[in-house]
């Protein structure tokens, strides 16, 4: 893939399409729905009443990671986003591509997590007691509808996301500014809180709550002016997003004792707007939750589609994925979105979800590494790169333990995700006999 390649876009007419509230929204959606909705539970099992501190190691490893992107993304705008950035840090190679189709597996699973939290939201408007089947029909709507609404092209998408996005914000604020004052301070008390393992281990089970920012490199090429835009972006939704995981972390564990955490673990968050807001708020956080794991969808399968589009158009996967099948989606996008429903109709993704952060941790240390090949091209600081791989690093140690002692199953099923993901390179490659044009 060559430098300017890595600059096409499917469709040039998008140039100058996503503007800054735009962009920013599709960063903040991406990575907002994971990370108060579908993970809170189990970040609070782990850390307790530290949950906050969990979230804030979390936002600083992410913050490092964001300086990565931002010089890469500046350097190197692309539909692609990371895809492009492997491949200018290491070259031709099954190793990349191998990881660009583990990111893909990556997304998808990310994309069946945050669906079938919105079937489950959306059922609890419907009926107390929903049916398997009415879960799984309300989360492959959303998959369909989200699909159909990226099919129209990038500035149909960025103006739903940014509407999406001020909706869900404004409800989360609210309940973090009413929260905040009713929070009790015993709760909070230092005496309460958990070991550093736990609360280390809080914060790698978050990532996925923030590996949604990288998704702002996918509208690069879809940006006006990307080498000022995309930075701002980048560094706008990441610090918006710790401020309000800080927020409505404090705001929940203030309000809840870690019983009571544990006993509402699917719901802890609506559950500690009835202190303060009753009934009322318990059903305003589920309709915030239902809009966090929309936008959430809408914001990955944008992103995950480009992905599957470069992978495809240089010979990783079947030409085919990269041709436009109808309106402006192409065979990427319509193939990521089957997947995620085949993913949610086969499988039980509670452990391969906890995963899911290990897998994007993994994938961001392998951007960083890459980064430290070529920062004379991008200008980076070496220091702050460095720290940003080993933190990534840190983090996987860290949670692939956590992950074996309690679902060892969920560890090897990521090992045969990755292995698939090789295999499937290695295959395809010396069959088709291509290779990457490199800058």
């Amino acid at each position: 893939m060559s430098a300017n390649s890595a600059k096409t876009a499917p469709n040039k007419s998008s140039a100058g399409q996503i503007g800054m509230a735009a962009a920013v929204s599709v960063g903040i959606g991406g990575m907002v729905g994971a990370g108060i909705f579908s993970i809170l539970g189990v970040v609070a099992q782990a850390a307790g009443n530290a949950m906050w501190m969990a979230f804030a190691i979390g936002g600083i490893v992410a913050l490092l990671s964001t300086y990565s992107y931002a010089k890469l993304g500046s350097t190197y705008p692309s539909v692609g986003g990371a895809v492009s950035f492997l491949v200018v840090g290491y070259g031709d190679g099954v190793f990349v591509g191998g990881l660009n189709l583990f990111m893909w597996a990556g997304y998808i699973i990310s994309l069946a997590l945050y669906a079938t939290a919105f079937g489950s939201y959306a059922a609890t408007f419907i009926t107390a007691t929903p049916s398997p089947l009415l879960l799984k029909s309300l989360a492959i709507g959303s998959v369909m509808l989200v699909t159909l609404v990226n099919a129209f092209g990038a500035k149909v998408m960025g103006r739903g996301e940014t509407i999406i996005v001020a909706i869900k914000l404004a409800i989360l604020v609210i309940f973090s500014a009413i929260g905040l004052y009713f929070v009790k301070p015993a709760n909070l008390s230092p005496t309460l809180w958990p070991g550093t393992e736990s609360v280390l281990f809080g914060a790698g089970l978050l990532f996925i709550g923030y590996e949604g920012f990288g998704l702002i490199t996918n509208t690069a090429a879809d940006m006006r002016d990307p080498k000022k835009m995309l930075p701002r972006a980048l560094y706008t939704a990441v610090i918006l997003v710790i401020v309000l995981y800080l927020a409505v972390s404090i705001t929940v564990t203030g309000n809840l004792s870690n019983a009571e955490i544990a006993r509402t673990k699917d719901y802890a968050l609506a559950e500690a707007a009835k202190p303060f807001l009753g009934e009322t708020g318990f059903h305003l956080i589920a309709i915030a939750a239902l809009l966090s794991t929309a936008s959430a969808i809408n914001a990955t399968l944008f992103g995950s589609a480009n992905i599957c589009y470069m992978i495809a158009r240089d010979g990783e996967l079947p030409q085919r994925l990269s041709q436009i099948e109808w309106k402006r989606a192409t065979g990427g996008l319509l193939l990521t979105a089957a997947l995620v429903i085949v993913v949610m109709l086969c499988f039980d993704l509670a452990g391969i979800a906890m995963m899911g952060s290990a897998a994007f941790l993994l994938l961001y240390a392998a951007v960083n590494g890459g980064h430290l090949r070529i920062l004379k091209k991008t200008g980076a600081s070496p220091l702050i790169v460095w720290l940003s791989l080993l933190t990534c690093l840190a983090m996987f140690a860290i949670l692939a333990a956590y992950t074996y002692q309690r679902q060892p199953a969920a560890l090897s099923a990521l090992v045969l995700i990755a292995a698939a993901a090789f295999i499937i390179e290695s295959i395809h490659r010396s069959m088709k006999g291509r290779r990457f044009k490199l800058p």
